[in-house]
């Protein structure tokens, strides 16, 4: 039998890194069966609403019609969201998709019902439909960051951004590649849910805080080290914002927080830092360390002339994080409706993750929480 007395003290240390492993184990797990969930309620509303097409039920004359079908399916079925406004929607969002090929339909069956109404009230081409639907997916955007980067038009700012790093010169061609693949030049902080401005150490504060969604946001393979990791050379110490691993790449990942625009200067501090990295922690089956400068804002050609004759590979990027000025309003709203007992499912949530956590109730209640924010 395999010995597992513990051989020196559990630190405080050791204690938060078991911590952290096992919150994460256990978000992945109510992220995969909360978009389990989201992609039944999915299939129901497609099919109710093909169900309402092909019975030639429209607002004209079946407005009666779908007032008793609301009535006699909550008899039935009082916590999925199925009222006569809800059941409207499920017409159109069939009415929306269903001439779309089937990677437009795939992408929207996953997500939440609130994102996909979101998604209907703008006027999308197929292939920014896909876009904003794999974010969702892929980084557990909730309704607020979707909304936000709707209204930033996120997705033109994407594409128009040119790449902002030397990785083409500074790493090898393969991981030179797979770098540009992982690393982009826009995020979206928006879960951090600020209606002004920040400084940089409440910007770190708040990102730490949520750090299994900015992780999200960042993409696939990374795993957080610390913040404000300390770094000691000559009897001096260095720290960097935010140190995370990256899996496939197998390098470090330095953050840097600027809370304005882009300066030539941090691309100085940026490779100092890698340079202490790769000599005091880089392990001797990694890659050298990579550093992101993320500042609110960047000029390209400057960005271009300061990386220039650097040798580390660095890239820079923007963030943006501040929630339209209504939120707050919306909040208001939000609370006083609940008080009245009018918290529609339709606009508070995802009735088929209501009806779940009436069914189960304790990890359910704490799913549907979750399942908001995928």
């Amino acid at each position: 039998m395999k010995d597992l007395t513990v051989t020196r003290p559990f630190s405080e240390e050791d204690y938060n890194a078991l911590l952290q492993q096992a919150v994460a184990v256990i978000e992945t797990s109510r992220l995969r069966i909360a978009k389990q969930l989201n992609t039944i309620a999915m299939s129901s509303y497609w099919e109710i609403g093909k169900l309402l097409d092909e019975r030639k039920v429209d607002s004209k004359h079946g407005d009666s019609i779908v007032k008793r079908l609301s009535i006699d399916l909550k008899t039935k079925y009082p916590d999925m969201g199925l009222s006569p406004r809800n059941l409207w929607n499920m017409k159109r969002f069939y009415l929306r998709y269903f001439q779309y090929d089937t990677k437009v339909q795939q992408a929207v069956a996953v997500l939440p019902w609130s994102h996909n109404l979101l998604l209907m009230s703008y006027d999308l081409s197929p292939e920014y439909i896909v876009f904003y639907a794999n974010e969702v997916y892929a980084k557990g955007w909730s309704r607020d960051m979707l909304n936000h980067a709707l209204k930033s038009e996120f997705h033109l700012s994407i594409q128009a951004v040119e790449k902002s790093n030397n990785f083409d010169t500074t790493l090898p061609a393969q991981q030179a590649d797979y770098a540009n693949e992982v690393f982009r030049s826009s995020y979206n902080l928006g879960f951090i849910d600020a209606v002004e401005p920040l400084k940089e150490l409440e910007l770190e504060r708040r990102l730490v805080q949520k750090i299994t969604t900015f992780i999200m946001e960042l993409g696939s393979g990374f795993s957080f080290i610390g913040n404000q990791h300390t770094l000691t050379c000559n009897d001096k110490e260095y720290r960097v914002d935010l140190l995370f691993f990256h899996r496939r790449l197998r390098s470090m990942v330095a953050i840097e927080l600027k809370i304005g625009e882009f300066k030539p200067e941090y691309v100085g501090k940026m490779n100092f830092y890698l340079s202490l990295l790769d000599k005091l922690e880089k392990a001797p089956d990694e890659n050298p360390s990579i550093g992101i400068i993320l500042c609110a804002e960047k000029d390209h050609l400057e960005v271009e002339l300061a990386l220039q004759d650097v040798n580390k590979p660095i890239g820079v990027a923007e963030y943006q994080y501040l929630l339209p000025k209504n939120k707050l309003q919306e909040l208001v709203t939000d609370e006083i409706k609940k008080s009245m007992g009018q918290n529609d499912p339709l606009i508070f949530g995802d009735p088929l993750l209501v009806f779940a956590n009436r069914q189960k109730e304790g990890f359910s209640h704490q799913l549907h929480t979750q399942a908001e924010a995928v």
